[in-house]
């Protein structure tokens, strides 16, 4: 069986929200970096027995938050030993703009995964880009290199667009039929 974990840092609960619908999709678990950046006990040793490797972190002044590049910065020990080398990574993020830089989020992530040697799965889903395309359509903020959301800053978690969660959970759907294909 393939072993998929998404790990990720929430701030308000938005980043989280999507977490659970990637997991959800991807029939993975969830490791959540906490508020001082820090995983919880067993977390290094998960993610190095894990097949693929879900990346989430809430897109902050235009990057992932510092409790993200904390664990990212880190991750130099399983770096060195090349632990995650050849495993299937992919990322998303959640910011209150409709862009908000959330494509450098996402370059950060990629990034991140290029260092490690993993191999990176892309979104895999048409635009929402027509006359008739609702917010609520998957894929309606079109990313193609992973999974994006908008959260009005004024909005809880619990007001997260549909079409926002069900473009992350057909995401983790996308990163656990490729990791098993890479499995075989």
């Amino acid at each position: 069986m393939t072993k998929v974990l998404v790990v990720y840092h929430s701030g308000y609960g938005h980043t989280q929200r999507m977490a659970q619908s990637v997991a959800d999709g991807a029939g993975a678990e969830l490791i959540a970096i906490d508020a001082d950046g820090n995983l919880p006990p067993g977390g290094w040793e998960a993610l190095d027995a894990a097949d693929a490797i879900v990346f989430g972190s809430p897109t902050y002044m235009g990057s992932v938050s510092w409790q993200f590049k904390k664990f990212a910065d880190a991750s130099s020990k399983p770096w060195f030993a090349q632990k995650w080398k050849d495993k299937i990574a992919a990322g998303f993020t959640n910011s209150a703009g409709m862009n908000g830089d959330k494509l450098a989020t996402l370059n950060t992530l990629f990034t991140l995964a290029m260092q490690h040697g993993m191999i990176w799965v892309s979104q895999g889903l048409m635009p929402a880009n027509t006359q008739a395309a609702q917010r609520d359509d998957v894929n309606y903020l079109v990313s193609y290199s992973g999974a994006i959301a908008q959260s009005p800053s004024d909005a809880g978690a619990k007001d997260m667009r549909a079409g926002d969660l069900e473009t992350a959970r057909l995401f983790g759907e996308r990163v656990a039929a490729i990791a098993a294909r890479f499995k075989n």
